[in-house]
């Protein structure tokens, strides 16, 4: 398990309709504050801001197709060529990250290959590695660095 302490949120929070909404910078646009959402947002400024990844290659719900199944990554790292580097699935803090979450996220990678995978409820936060010439998954103790 990998322990993040995530900066103070400074997101913008604006009612609108009865519903709560916060301000996603990356796909600019007010969306609908879900506990799962409120990970993500988190998630997506510890990367930014503490671990320095660029925001310009970060994607919000890529979607995906797994057979007739369109599903969505919800967040998707780049490298510098513009090519998938890591998923990252999002679960609410009340949720535990199973075996069944990161079997979830492998089914992902089948899709759109990447480097890591990484699971997190905002409390828990688990990478994988994959190691090509094994051809296995290794789980790793820190978030990599951005290439």
């Amino acid at each position: 398990m990998i322990a993040i302490e995530f900066p103070a949120p400074d997101f913008k929070i604006v009612q609108e309709n009865g519903k709560t909404l916060i301000f996603d910078r990356f796909r600019k646009k007010h969306v609908v504050l879900t506990p799962e959402e409120w990970v993500r947002q988190n998630f997506l400024n510890y990367l930014v801001s503490i671990l320095g990844y660029p925001a310009s290659l970060i994607g919000i719900e890529k979607e995906i197709y797994l057979g007739e199944l369109r599903k969505r990554c919800d967040i998707v790292v780049y490298n510098r060529d513009m090519q998938p580097w890591m998923i990252v699935e999002c679960k609410e803090m009340d949720v535990p990250l199973t075996q069944s979450t990161l079997e979830q996220i492998v089914r992902y990678h089948m899709v759109l290959p990447t480097a890591y995978l990484v699971i997190t409820n905002g409390v828990n936060t688990f990478c994988c590695q994959h190691m090509i010439d094994a051809q296995q998954w290794q789980f790793i103790a820190q978030l990599p660095a951005h290439l």
